[in-house]
């Protein structure tokens, strides 16, 4: 039988708010940074005099290294307590941030940002882990919406903190203001801090961190350099990659489903709801990137709007989706899930509608309203979803299911920017070619029209299958390996 205070928060005991605090302030300025250095790359460009090329690492070495580290998190979680790990973790950010900082040249620059980018990959699965161990699941919701709310705000915020602070204060201080807070982080869990996770120090599987490595990394690698050619997949710095990337992931997974400890357990899958949670999550994140990408090249080139103005037409949205997010959770647990992802997912498929008929003649006003919606329909789907799906995990089963999910993340970025992208360029250039003045300044905007359009209908699709999905979701409970996976009435 259960015991009364399986669950920390549970007992009068424990004081559980110091634990989210110390957890919520190392994750907003860990996941802040993910976004703040973007629009600073022109003037890094300048700054140590690199090329594009070279400068773009600082977001795809990024990307890279969190996809290496995301899946090392499970036995990290296992074999070290919580404080040693958070702790660790928000040391190597502070390393890293302070390096960037003080850097005096670009190579020192990439290395503090590598450091960064190990501390963040570890963080998120770590505090949807502690969490999962705080909360019994009649009460995930709320605390999940909580930290979607840093998930989805402390990026929203980062390109507009960051155009101030580079106007005004200069590149290092991207890195100077964030130094301060990571300390007061760290000192307050030193604090405050409790272990809530059980230490059982599996077999470390060096193989299968060689293969998760690879398979990451040449996956992630191989589509973030898909724009940088003309040649697209016909580019081996593409392909190679990926084909690479992809044999070492298949191998990694016939690995662990053989191995009595396994680094990732792959037998997450065999709970539907999780597998579902997983889906619906990955089919968000296209969404969501897709718009962050191709709204922008929408409207700063057919619409011939600044930067700065298509920068200020998506943060109503961004803002929105974040503050959104607790309450989406309240209703999460009051109102189960199916509640939120159908209608979610209906709102999802109407917004993709409206944007897959964009036009020149498209009043600003409409983009900002549908990206509103857009960013309401991800509050209502993404974090449910993935909350309900961890929910019927077994608790020793949580650091592998919220690993996987984090580990997908980087892949799902990289591989839906680059493919959305591809898909627009390739339409455009289709359009370029049966028309009649193809270097005309007026058919260069109806193609890119055509591209975007293309892209939101191809989204489209996607959403329409995120909502027959949502049709057989149901309200999720932890069960036990051996047990059946029964559903749950709502």
């Amino acid at each position: 039988m259960e015991s009364k205070y399986e669950f920390l928060s549970e007992d009068p005991n424990i004081k559980v708010l110091p634990i989210m605090l110390s957890l919520i302030i190392g994750a907003f300025f860990a996941i802040l940074n993910e976004t703040l250095l973007n629009i600073a790359l022109t003037t890094l460009m300048q700054e140590f005099g690199v090329s594009l090329t070279i400068v773009q690492w600082m977001a795809t070495g990024f990307m890279l290294v969190m996809g290496i580290v995301i899946p090392v998190s499970a036995v990290l979680m296992q074999w070290f307590t919580t404080r040693q790990v958070f702790l660790g973790t928000m040391i190597v950010f502070t390393i890293g941030t302070v390096v960037c900082a003080v850097a005096p040249n670009f190579s020192i620059l990439l290395v503090g940002r590598l450091l960064q980018a190990v501390g963040t990959g570890l963080l998120t699965p770590f505090i949807f882990n502690t969490f999962l161990l705080l909360y019994p699941p009649h009460r995930r919701g709320a605390v999940m919406g909580i930290v979607g709310l840093v998930i989805m705000f402390a990026p929203a915020i980062g390109p507009t903190l960051s155009g101030v602070i580079v106007e005004y204060l200069g590149w290092r201080y991207l890195f100077i203001v964030v130094i301060p807070f990571a300390l007061f982080s760290i000192l307050f869990a030193y604090k405050y801090l409790i272990n809530v996770s059980e230490v059982t120090k599996p077999k470390v599987d060096v193989l299968s961190i060689v293969l998760s490595t690879i398979g990451v990394s040449g996956i992630v690698f191989g589509f973030s350099s898909l724009g940088e050619s003309d040649a697209g997949f016909l580019n081996p710095l593409v392909y190679l990659p990926i084909i690479v990337g992809a044999a070492a992931l298949t191998l990694f997974s016939f690995r662990q489903l053989k191995l009595d400890e396994p680094l990732l357990d792959l037998r997450v899958f065999r709970f539907p709801m999780y597998t579902l949670g997983v889906i619906l999550f990955l089919i968000i994140l296209m969404a969501m990137f897709s718009s962050e990408i191709i709204l922008p090249v929408f409207m700063q080139g057919p619409l011939a709007l600044t930067a700065a103005t298509a920068g200020l037409v998506l943060l109503p949205g961004s803002l929105l989706s974040g503050l959104l997010s607790p309450a989406m959770g309240h209703l999460f647990d009051k109102l189960g899930p199916r509640n939120l992802l159908i209608p979610g997912t209906m709102l999802l498929c109407a917004t993709m509608f409206i944007l897959s008929n964009l036009s020149l003649q498209t009043p600003i006003w409409v983009i900002v309203a549908c990206y509103m919606l857009l960013m309401v329909s991800i509050s209502a789907v993404m974090m449910p979803a993935e909350t309900n799906g961890l929910n019927q995990l077994p608790k020793k089963m949580y650091p592998h299911g919220t690993a996987i999910m984090t580990t997908l993340q980087p892949i799902a970025g990289a591989i839906g920017v680059s493919v959305f992208i591809s898909l627009m360029n390739a339409k455009q250039a289709h359009f370029l070619e049966k028309a009649e003045a193809p270097t005309h300044p007026a058919t260069i905007k109806a193609s890119m029209v055509e591209g975007v359009e293309f892209v939101y209908l191809i989204a489209l699709g996607l959403s329409v299958i995120a909502l027959i999905m949502s049709f057989f979701v149901y309200r999720a409970t932890p069960k036990e390996m051996n047990a059946p996976v029964s559903k749950e009435s709502e």
